[in-house]
């Protein structure tokens, strides 16, 4: 089950450095069945879309909730390269899918980013999903120094 785990973190990683080779902010996201099959792979177009609501968590739940029921969905794990936003919890939330396993956590995320950051907006998931009716499971931080490398440099643009 952790090689299993450490091998769609990777995926999610690898969307992330993708996105970033595209001109995107790097997270990427994985959706897996329970037995492991990767379903969908997204990587964040916030600025290839030109669309603010385009994180990869959002853009994969939009995908996942057209082709998948709810039900199913709730057997489901997001790999998240990085611990997904209150926007993006809050889609995880409403498509029922059932288990949350992130890499880099969004509180290193923000020291990475730095002080000044004006995109900052600090709540957990685990705390978004512990506000509504139905339980979520959150593994993460998890393999953070693999997750971390990919923003590395990448936020030290100021046109970002």
């Amino acid at each position: 089950m952790a090689d299993m785990m450490q091998v769609l973190m990777l995926a999610a990683i690898q969307a992330a450095q993708q996105a970033r080779e595209h001109g995107n902010h790097p997270f990427g996201t994985v959706l897996a069945s329970l037995d492991g099959q990767v379903l969908l792979t997204v990587e964040n177009t916030v600025n290839t879309d030109h669309d603010t609501t385009a994180h990869a968590e959002t853009s994969l739940v939009r995908i996942a909730s057209q082709q998948y029921d709810p039900a199913f969905l709730a057997e489901c794990t997001l790999y998240a390269s990085t611990e997904p936003c209150p926007m993006c919890a809050g889609a995880i939330y409403w498509a029922n899918i059932g288990r949350v396993v992130f890499g880099l956590s969004q509180e290193q995320l923000y020291v990475i980013i730095g002080g000044g950051a004006k995109e900052r907006l600090l709540l957990p998931c685990r705390e978004v999903f512990s506000h509504g009716g139905k339980a979520i499971e959150v593994i993460g931080p998890m393999m953070e120094n693999e997750a971390r490398a990919v923003h590395l440099g990448f936020w030290d643009n100021p046109a970002i």
